[in-house]
């Protein structure tokens, strides 16, 4: 993966440690290893057209305050989770910093356009023999 083009600041983001769910034994109900990530992006330093991408994306970790909750859990240690969570938003920015490249429409070739047709008229003689046969 290329370096990211545009990196949130730390101080932009506020983690919050939290028990994590489902099972994992005695462990999960005494240690805070899952991380909730909270990123304002009306906030951020990105640019404006990115902070306008971010919040236009249909994604339900963004509230309607244009706040993006994270939460890592999938790891045992919540120096892991932390980084996972990053990691995530920065996909996520990544992702909406990308332009696509504009297609450009094209027209088929002579060839292509014959060969099109000689399968249409090849097909139509196969279907016209499944007729009535008339004596």
């Amino acid at each position: 993966m290329s370096s990211p083009r545009y990196v949130v600041k730390e101080d932009e983001v506020t983690f919050t440690a939290m028990r994590a769910q489902g099972a994992g034994g005695q462990n999960v109900n005494k240690v805070s290893s899952a991380i909730h990530l909270r990123f304002d992006i009306a906030a951020s330093s990105l640019p404006d057209w990115l902070r306008e991408r971010l919040l236009g994306l249909n994604d339900q970790r963004i509230s309607k305050e244009g706040v993006l909750v994270i939460k890592a859990q999938q790891y045992r240690t919540q120096e892991q989770n932390r980084a996972d969570a990053l990691l995530r938003l920065q996909v996520l920015i990544d992702g909406a910093s990308h332009t696509p490249k504009a297609r450009r429409a094209t027209k088929p070739t002579y060839g292509s356009k014959q060969r099109r047709l000689a399968g249409k008229s090849q097909r139509a003689a196969i279907k016209s023999l499944r007729g009535r046969v008339i004596d």
